[in-house]
C-alpha cells in the first residue's frame, strides 16, 4: 500500500514537472526569433535598402509597410518597429497573428487529459485490484498457522474470485485433512488399547507355560510337547494381531483420493512443462521432450501428474543433473511415458525395492527424502488401472508409468 502511494507522488512530480518544463519550451520558443518572423522579414528588407536593391512587399508576409522618416511618422492601427538604415530611420508596418496562447492552450489541455487518465487508471488499479488484494493478504498466513475458520468474503470483481475460491478449496482441504488427521489419531488409540488387551491373553498364557516349563513341572513328553504347540499357536495369534497393527496403519496411510476420468496427453505434458521448464533451466540441467501424437487417457490428470511429479523430483535429486527426458511409446492399448534420467547412481540391487513404502536406497547421500515418493507413484497407478515400473540401462535410469487409453 505504501509503495503505490510512493508510487502516485512520483507520477504526480513527474507530470508537474514535464508540465512545467513542457510550457516553459512553449514560451521561450514564442520569445525568440522564430517566434517573431516580422523581424527576420524587416531586416531582411533594411539590408536590400542598405545596398539599394528594389524589394516587394509582396514577397513577405509579415511586412504591410516601409516608410522613411521625414518629419514625423504618420498615425496608423498596425504594429510597427523602427530600424536606423544608413544613418535614416524606416519605420515598418507589419501584421502577425501571434499564437503562442492558443498553442500554450492546447498543450495545456491535452495535457490535462492525459494526466487525468493516468491517474484515472491509477486510482482504478488502487481500488479494484490493490485495495481487495491487501483485504486478503493475510489469508495465506491464517492458514499456514492452521486458523481454518478465518471467513473468505467472494470477491465481486473477476479479478481475485479464482483466487479465492483456490483459498477456499485449500481451507476446506487443509479443514478436511486436520478432521481426518484427529480421526486417525482417536482410531490408533483405540485400535492400540484394544490390541494391547487382545495381546495380553496369549502373551499371558505363553508366560505361564514357560514357567512351568522352567520349573519342569511337565515330566512327560506328549505334555511337553503339547505346550509347545499350545505356545506356537498362542505366538501366531500375537503375529495375527501384529500384521492387523500393519495392515491398519497401511490403509489409513494410502487412503489417496482418485477420480477417474478421461484427459488428454497434452494436457498432462502441459502441466508437467508448466512446473519444470524454468526450475530445470535455472538448474542447468537439459529437459527434453519427444515429439508425440495426443490421445485420450484413462485416470485422473491431477494424480497423474503427480506421479510424473514425483519421478521428475526423483531424477533431479539422484541423477547427475545434466539431462531429463520424456518420451512416449504405444503398446497393447495403453501409453507408456518414459522418464529417462542420466547419472544413475541406483544399485542393480537396490531396483526391486524403490516402490517400497519408507525405502531408501543406498544412494540417497545427504539428501533429505521420506521414501515415499515412488510407493504413491505406484498407488496412485494401480488405483487409475495402471502400472509403474523401473529400468537400469548403461548410466541411465528409466521410470516407465503406463496409463490405460481411453
Amino acid at each position: 500500500m505504501k509503495s503505490f502511494i510512493r508510487l502516485l507522488i512520483a507520477v504526480a512530480a513527474v507530470l508537474s514537472a514535464a508540465f512545467m518544463g513542457a510550457n516553459l519550451i512553449i514560451n521561450n520558443s514564442n520569445e525568440g526569433g522564430s517566434g517573431r518572423p516580422y523581424r527576420v522579414e524587416a531586416d531582411r528588407i533594411a539590408l536590400k535598402i542598405e545596398k539599394g536593391e528594389d524589394y516587394s512587399l509582396s514577397d513577405y508576409s509579415t511586412i504591410t509597410a516601409v516608410e522613411k522618416q521625414t518629419d514625423a511618422f504618420k498615425s496608423g492601427n498596425s504594429d510597427y518597429l523602427v530600424k536606423e538604415i544608413n544613418g535614416e530611420l524606416y519605420r515598418f508596418d507589419y501584421e502577425y497573428n501571434h499564437k503562442s496562447g492558443n498553442t500554450a492552450m492546447l498543450f495545456n489541455i491535452c495535457f490535462g487529459v492525459a494526466a487525468a487518465v493516468i491517474f484515472g487508471v491509477l486510482f482504478w488499479i488502487y481500488f479494484v485490484i490493490i485495495r481487495p488484494f491487501n483485504k486478503i493478504s493475510g489469508y495465506p498466513a491464517e492458514l499456514a498457522k492452521g486458523n481454518l475458520t478465518i471467513p473468505l468474503r467472494q470477491s465481486k470483481g473477476r479479478y481475485f474470485s479464482k483466487f479465492l475460491w483456490g483459498l477456499d478449496l485449500l481451507r476446506e482441504k487443509l479443514e478436511k485433512q486436520k478432521a481426518d488427521e484427529l480421526a486417525l489419531q482417536k482410531q490408533n488409540k483405540t485400535m492400540v488399547l484394544s490390541l494391547s488387551h487382545d495381546i495380553k491373553t496369549p502373551l499371558g498364557v505363553i508366560e505361564l507355560y514357560a514357567k512351568a516349563l522352567e520349573k519342569g513341572l511337565y515330566k512327560d513328553e506328549d505334555k511337553k510337547r503339547e505346550t509347545a504347540v499350545a505356545i506356537n499357536s498362542k505366538c501366531e495369534d500375537i503375529r495375527k494381531y501384529v500384521d492387523e497393527i500393519s495392515k491398519t496403519a497401511r490403509e489409513d496411510f494410502m487412503d489417496l483420493q482418485v477420480n477417474n476420468g478421461e484427459f488428454y496427453l497434452s494436457k498432462l505434458i502441459a502441466d508437467v512443462k508448466r512446473f519444470y521448464t524454468d526450475k530445470l533451466d535455472l538448474l542447468k540441467t537439459d529437459f527434453y521432450i519427444q515429439s508425440y501424437s495426443d490421445c485420450l487417457l484413462a485416470g485422473d490428470r491431477e494424480r497423474a501428474v503427480e506421479v510424473l511429479q514425483n519421478i521428475i523430483e526423483n531424477a533431479i535429486k539422484y541423477g547427475d543433473g545434466k539431462t531429463i527426458a520424456l518420451s512416449f511409446e504405444k503398446e497393447d492399448g495403453c501409453l507408456l511415458v518414459h522418464v529417462i534420467n542420466s547419472g544413475c547412481t541406483l544399485n542393480e540391487s537396490d531396483l526391486p525395492h524403490i516402490f517400497e513404502s519408507f525405502w531408501r536406497g543406498s544412494n540417497v547421500g545427504g539428501n533429505s527424502g521420506s521414501g515415499l515418493g515412488l510407493y504413491i507413484c505406484r498407488t496412485l497407478m494401480h488405483k487409475m488401472n495402471g502400472e509403474i515400473y523401473a529400468e537400469i540401462e548403461d548410466d541411465n535410469i528409466t521410470v516407465t508409468a503406463v496409463f490405460a487409453m481411453a
